[in-house]
């Protein structure tokens, strides 16, 4: 299939993907289009962010919908509802001339009575995320016998964000002869688990190699201290004008935090994280798309279902837990063909991640030198003395201001007037970076750190002990489902009667503390606090041996997170 009408869809489908600029099918849609439209055997699709999967799995979902029933024939989980607002949003375009296609979206934010509501007048597609669909499901209103297609889209996350349950009760609930649909950047051993247990003869296809990241996306490195990453990140915005990307934090009160010191020094910048309402993050994601805001600081869970093109860079501020995150991350640029950069800020003890992760992607990082003040003034005065010869002068606009301007300059020479229009431009720069130090390290671990993994682990209190039926595996199931800290290293513990001591990877002392500020255990306000012992090297035995994170089976399988996707719709209505 070259073109979209080779593939037989229902005109008005074809005229409404016209209109949204869909000429040539791409890799995926080439793909999973004729098979949906010719076959009724399950489908696992191997694709990144940004390939065309919404439209892969709607075209033919949509052209053969019933529109003479009213029973919901079809329902995609997604794992965020930034994503189903997306996925609803893009079936709204590719059905705006088919007035009797009804889609409803499931998802935080809005009054559950609304979409109760929404549901019970009937809709043929619903998208929502699978802790809602769930809870729709109790309490009946949310009927799924009758369901033909069943859409997992970003399954790999949805494991990842603990909703491998949820997703079984959902399956539990629809009939068997259903077409499942599984779309996912990476085939981890879960999603293979599931598609034994709950697909009919799924047939594999792929448009990219797996754990790969897009061809045209470089990766750039830069090595730092720790306590200076801040500092690195605005030399590196500094020296890149034209930047407009996402800058990837792990936590919801970090993102907030460098935000908020990127607007303080004059960025245009702002957070996008779940402590927001649905209305400020609309808010953020209209000046981002308008490109009136040129870095949005996000973190993983807020970033899934953005979908913004000509996206030149991600910045990693900190490198992800989990390997695949990173993929996920660079596949925000680089897309329809064009060159992006991902780039990674790390600390010399974390360039262990930066080979893990260039073994995954089979690509090498470029080490880049995190630039000198002088770099940064260098770079910003040449482009803007490229803009200013570029700029185009409309004389006949300047005529009338032009003598009494020559009048104005009339004491000062050629090279003076130069002088002080750069002086007023970069007066900013020059006086942040004056005397700046060189921000640069080696990226070897340092000597006291070698032999076993390079880690350096701290020792933390908690208030809970056997007496609270903890247990080593069972705390680092606490720790892992704390937000920033899931699949840190963990060293040694030791369990007493009511309180206990365990050792993580010094590098998220702060983003534990942090993780652990309002947490209760079965009632119990948990306190976790950093103990007089100064960190130690690794041990030849410690805990953290196994990385006890969100790929982990003990993590994953039959774990229910606290918070769930939300509970509010969105539906179309012609």
């Amino acid at each position: 299939m070259n073109k979209f009408d080779e593939a037989g869809l229902n005109h008005k489908i074809l005229v409404a993907i016209e209109e949204l600029g869909f000429a040539t099918p791409t890799p995926i849609q080439q793909k999973t289009i004729p098979h949906l439209l010719k076959s009724q055997d399950d489908l696992i699709a191997l694709a990144q962010t940004g390939t065309g999967k919404t439209a892969a799995f709607s075209l033919p979902v949509i052209h053969q919908l019933d529109t003479t029933s009213n029973d919901i024939q079809a329902i995609v989980l997604s794992p965020t509802r930034e994503l189903a607002i997306q996925i609803t949003r893009d079936m709204e375009d590719y059905t705006k001339y088919m007035k009797e296609v009804y889609i409803t979206a499931v998802y935080g934010g809005d009054s559950i009575e609304r979409q109760i509501r929404s549901l019970r007048s009937g809709t043929h597609i619903v998208v929502g995320t699978p802790g809602r669909v769930v809870d729709l499901i109790k309490r009946r209103v949310l009927k799924l016998e009758k369901i033909k297609w069943l859409v997992l889209d970003e399954a790999d996350e949805m494991l990842k964000m603990g909703f491998k349950e949820d997703i079984e009760t959902i399956l539990g609930e629809t009939p068997k002869e259903r077409q499942t649909l599984l779309f996912s950047a990476t085939l981890p051993y879960e999603i293979n688990q599931i598609a034994k247990k709950y697909m009919r003869n799924p047939q594999e296809i792929a448009v990219a190699g797996r754990n790969s990241s897009a061809e045209n996306v470089d990766h750039l490195v830069y090595v730092c201290a720790p306590n200076r990453r801040f500092q690195a990140l605005k030399r590196i915005i500094d020296a890149t004008p034209e930047m407009y990307g996402i800058i990837f934090c792990r936590t919801r009160r970090e993102t907030g935090e460098i935000a908020d010191m990127l607007v303080q020094d004059k960025y245009a910048a702002e957070a996008l994280h779940g402590d927001m309402t649905q209305a400020q993050r609309d808010h953020v994601m209209r000046r981002f798309r308008k490109g009136t805001m040129k870095l949005l600081v996000a973190t993983d869970v807020a970033a899934r279902g953005i979908d913004v093109q000509d996206l030149t860079h991600v910045v990693n501020y900190k490198m992800p837990d989990n390997l695949e995150v990173y993929i996920h991350r660079s596949g925000r640029t680089g897309r329809a063909g064009k060159e992006g950069l991902s780039v990674a800020i790390v600390a010399p003890r974390e360039m262990n991640q930066v080979r893990l992760v260039e073994r995954k992607i089979g690509k090498k990082f470029i080490p880049k030198e995190i630039p000198s003040g002088q770099e940064i003034l260098r770079h910003r005065m040449f482009g803007y003395i490229e803009r200013v010869s570029a700029a185009e002068v409309d004389e006949m606009d300047l005529a009338d201001f032009m003598e009494e301007v020559n009048e104005k300059f009339a004491d000062l020479d050629r090279d003076a007037i130069v002088q002080k229009f750069l002086a007023l431009e970069f007066s900013r720069y020059s006086k942040a970076y004056k005397n700046a130090p060189d921000l640069n390290v080696s990226g070897r671990e340092p000597a006291g750190n070698r032999g076993g993994s390079g880690l350096m682990f701290s020792r933390f209190y908690i208030n809970l002990g056997s007496k609270n039926s903890l247990n080593p595996p069972k705390l680092i199931e606490l720790i892992n489902r704390q937000q920033g800290v899931n699949g840190v290293k963990v060293g040694k513990i030791e369990i007493l009667k009511k309180i206990s001591f365990f050792e993580i990877d010094s590098t998220y002392e702060k983003e534990l503390l942090n993780a652990f500020a309002n947490v209760d255990h079965d009632g119990v306000k948990v306190v976790v606090e950093r103990t007089k012992s100064a960190p130690r090297a690794d041990s030849p035995k410690p805990f953290g041996k196994r990385k006890f994170n969100r790929n982990s089976n003990e993590n994953r399988f039959g774990k229910k997170r606290h918070s769930r996707g939300g509970g509010g719709s969105f539906r179309k209505r012609k």
